[in-house]
């Protein structure tokens, strides 16, 4: 008897939770600044006294400007996120500035915590990314156009004309990490401080070479 009631219980939660649906809690408050100095170590930053709250939390002048692509690459990310507007904490987005010298290349890496969306501010840009797949997907995209990936995809971007051509990222997180597909050539950009470890996120190397293959310039 008591192994039927146990296995009638089972089955009844079982049937409960199937349906059941998950998501993201709603916020407790209307902000949550993020106490950047604050020796509490969660999942990201705790909140900031309200009355310490200032308009300087919530503002950035960062993106207002081009940055100098005098690099190997060619290219150069300005982030804001939380690291850089305190205000974004808990809000689950952050936004980058990319700019590129003619020629310039992204390199294949990927967000472990976030998905993208890019919109190009002028230019033209050779834009793509693989799936988990093995799946490549590109397109060459113009001013006023836009692309998105999401957090699992190896992504990838060159310039494709004379004029260096900036663009806007969406990054749905808000510190979405950097992580450079292997082979990678350089360090991987500074993570949130706060944040405990990303899902490691693994990128066959046929897969970086293929996309780095795609986007080369083409022999004429």
């Amino acid at each position: 008897m008591a192994a039927y009631r146990a296995t009638l219980l089972f089955l009844i939660l079982f049937a409960a939770a199937a349906p059941s649906l998950a998501a993201d809690p709603d916020l407790l408050q209307d902000i949550c600044v993020a106490d950047r100095n604050s020796s509490i170590k969660v999942n990201g930053f705790v909140c900031k006294p309200a009355a310490e709250v200032t308009s300087g939390d919530f503002f950035f002048n960062g993106l207002a400007t081009a940055k100098a692509t005098n690099n190997t690459l060619g290219s150069v990310v300005t982030t804001a996120n939380v690291e850089q507007i305190p205000g974004l904490n808990t809000l689950g987005v952050s936004l980058s500035r990319i700019d590129y010298a003619p020629g310039g290349l992204n390199p294949p890496h990927t967000h472990p915590r976030a998905t993208e969306i890019i919109f190009v501010l002028y230019g033209t840009l050779d834009v793509g990314f693989i799936t988990t797949a093995n799946k490549l997907i590109s397109q060459t995209i113009n001013q006023g156009r836009s692309s998105s990936s999401h957090a699992a995809s190896s992504i990838s971007r060159r310039t494709m004309v004379t004029n260096p051509p900036p663009s806007s990222r969406d990054l749905i997180a808000s510190c979405p990490a950097h992580r450079p597909s292997p082979p990678p050539s350089l360090p991987p950009r500074r993570r949130c401080p706060t944040m405990s470890s990303p899902r490691h996120s693994r990128s066959v190397p046929r897969r970086s070479t293929r996309l780095r293959a795609a986007l080369l310039p083409r022999a004429k």
